[in-house]
């Protein structure tokens, strides 16, 4: 089985945990048998590969995104990158010329879409082998899965079958409603729509050929940024005649606000938190290395990190993303392929930073050209390249690069320093790469 997966967002409606970087598929908030804590996007990577072993999957998404699947999923995992956002139908589109021009996928093979972050249990995923077979069957040119509604919501559009068995022809799509119309919907048989597409590979590259005027990986990424921005729904399901719905009545959660998020929390509390017997239906979160004490809160979620702090009715939870809109603040915290790094201390003319390698990985070769740099090693062993010139590096040794100098970090065990930037401009755009010295 071909799966796309398709990993967006913003991170609004999770904040202070997500942020423009580490969107809600990246927080780790789930427990695992060993007492570890998963993310959306390793939960489910996870129950693909125990649901589906022999599935090629193949991860698009945002450049933004790159380093925290690499860093969560490790360097194997396929991603196809998206030069910047231009809505679904282009992000489908150049993923589907990546397996035909780069992965050597025919146009004849059957691949499914969904997004990465479900909420869900190991029958979904066997679903999405029913309907990638289903696809592949030739019935239809579009298959989609619905989702058997659970309330009459308003944050999903909907689907309406013609009938009532499993797979049905498709008679109509409905729009996000408000609640009397979902209802209304419901009544008539609707699913909700989950973002679930299955198609043979050659009928989406001929969409992209109708639409853009070509198909070829090379062509759409080189103009991706001139390419239409438009959903898969509106340029491809919505105007397909030979379409058809398989149902799937099994645990499906759109995990996109504290309110839904909490529910699936294996526990009240993760990090350093304190609460008395008064306190009802709590959740708190925190990244801080400082204790949350909650005293006599009820229906309350409780979020701290890096970003800011959070405390919230959950009800009133899901109302948090204009509020946030006007927060124009540093990223403090980003998971990278090689690591992460903490914001620990911003001034105008410096930055401090703890940077945490993991054993074996190491920075870009790479310079800065309005900012001199400073590491101390605080634990671990690696190795630092400046200029081309390379040291052993422990626990107390201190770095130092001029704006222009050529550096790098290797990390033997796993590393951590603090960086501090000394600078009258530093910005996250103040990077050249190079090629590292051999």
């Amino acid at each position: 089985m071909n799966l796309i997966l398709l990993s967006g967002g913003s991170g609004k409606r999770l904040w202070p945990l997500s942020n423009d970087i580490r969107s809600k598929q990246f927080i780790k908030l789930f427990r695992r048998e060993d007492g570890s804590y998963e993310s959306m996007v390793q939960r489910v990577y996870r129950q693909i590969t125990e649901t589906a072993p022999g599935a090629e999957v193949t991860i698009a998404t945002s450049r933004s995104q790159v380093s925290a699947i690499r860093n969560q999923l490790g360097e194997a995992v396929h991603v196809c990158v998206e030069p910047c956002r231009r809505d679904t139908f282009p992000a489908i589109a150049l993923a589907c010329a990546y397996l035909r021009d780069i992965k050597g996928v025919p146009r004849e093979e059957a691949v499914v879409v969904c997004p990465v972050d479900p909420y869900v249990n190991n029958d979904y995923f066997e679903a999405l082998g029913k309907l990638w077979r289903l696809a592949g069957e030739n019935r239809s040119n579009l298959a989609l899965m619905g989702i058997e509604p659970t309330y009459p919501s308003e944050k999903y559009g909907y689907i309406i079958p013609e009938g009532t068995d499993c797979v049905s022809r498709v008679k109509t799509f409905k729009e996000k409603p408000d609640e009397a119309a979902a209802r209304e919907y419901i009544r008539q048989g609707a699913l909700w729509n989950g973002g679930v597409f299955a198609f043979r590979l050659g009928y989406v590259l001929d969409r992209a050929e109708e639409l853009f005027g070509f198909c070829d990986y090379d062509r759409i990424y080189g103009e991706y940024e001139n390419l239409k921005k438009i959903s898969f729904d509106y340029a491809v399901a919505e105007k397909e005649s030979s379409i058809e719905v398989m149902r799937f009545g099994g645990q499906w959660k759109d995990l996109g606000t504290w309110n839904t998020l909490t529910e699936e929390m294996s526990e009240p509390s993760i990090g350093q938190v304190l609460y008395n017997d008064t306190c009802e239906n709590l959740h708190v979160i925190n990244e801080l290395n400082v204790p949350v004490l909650c005293m006599g809160l009820k229906d309350v979620v409780v979020s701290a990190s890096a970003e800011g702090i959070l405390v919230s009715d959950k009800d009133q939870s899901s109302y948090i993303k204009p509020f946030v809109d006007t927060i124009d603040q540093q990223v403090m915290f980003a998971e990278k392929s090689w690591g992460s790094f903490k914001v620990l201390d911003v001034e105008e003319e410096s930055m401090t930073i703890k940077v945490t390698l993991n054993a074996g990985h190491r920075m870009n070769y790479h310079s800065h050209a309005n900012r001199d740099e400073v590491w101390t090693v605080i634990s671990g062993r690696g190795r630092t390249v400046v200029d081309g010139m390379e040291e052993i590096v422990e626990p107390g040794d201190v770095v130092t690069m001029q704006a222009g100098c050529r550096h790098t970090v290797i990390a033997e065990t796993e590393l951590k320093l603090i960086e501090v930037q000394l600078g009258r401009e530093i910005s996250v755009h103040d990077k050249q790469k190079y090629q590292f010295p051999t």
